[in-house]
């Protein structure tokens, strides 16, 4: 299948994008950075998805993955505004079997940086919309919210001993989620499901369920 991911330079869209890989299938990357994945059947775009202009022109797209995003940096504009944009542009259409936007368990618990909360709460809500006119396609759209994820985005809480003593306290589960795990999520909500649409799935180790946010000044 055709496959875009944004964000893939590292963290979960990295993880995503070489999951659809392993499987065989052919996968475009969108990011600012460059890439570090080196597959033939992988092709990588270096550009800010906030910058329209200079998107890939890319059609018959079967399974886009909106990831890319920031957190404190712009977060309306990357995280909704340029998640819209590309959903429009590549996933609407005829040929698209399933759309996953990456939320956040903050979307539903407003528990961190206001325009962070605000965007992802606006993620959740898009994705109803864009489920009720890709269905007409036969396909579906989801969001996949994480809590907590081991990437180089969190590493200034995970390398604070108490804040994340802190945070696990926070986290019924006692552990964040890894990358790996949160792309089988990705994996199955868009290839193995067929029938879940317009949902929002929280996989956050049971995070939400305290609502406290804890974080570094």
């Amino acid at each position: 299948m055709k496959i875009l991911i944004t964000g893939t330079s590292q963290g979960i869209g990295r993880a995503i994008a070489q999951r659809f890989l392993q499987e065989g299938n052919t996968v475009f990357g969108i990011d600012r950075q460059e890439s570090s994945i080196d597959n033939e059947n992988y092709t990588h775009f270096v550009c800010d998805v906030c910058d329209y202009e200079s998107l890939p022109k890319l059609s018959n797209v079967e399974i886009l993955i909106n990831n890319a995003g920031t957190q404190n940096e712009n977060d309306i504009d990357v995280n909704l505004k340029a998640l819209i944009h590309i959903t429009e542009k590549y996933g609407v259409q005829k040929d698209i079997k399933s759309i996953l936007n990456i939320g956040s368990a903050s979307g539903h618990t407003g528990a961190e940086f206001p325009q962070y909360c605000a965007s992802k709460g606006g993620v959740i809500a898009y994705t109803k919309n864009v489920a009720t006119r890709v269905a007409l396609f036969g396909a579906t759209c989801n969001s996949l919210d994480p809590g907590g994820v081991l990437t180089p985005l969190n590493q200034c809480v995970i390398d604070d001993k108490k804040l994340w003593a802190e945070i696990m306290e926070e986290t019924p589960l006692k552990r964040w989620a890894t990358a790996e795990e949160i792309a089988d999520w990705a994996y199955f909500l868009t290839v193995t499901n067929k029938f879940c649409t317009g949902q929002s799935i929280v996989v956050d180790g049971g995070e939400s369920i305290n609502f406290n946010f804890v974080w570094k000044d």
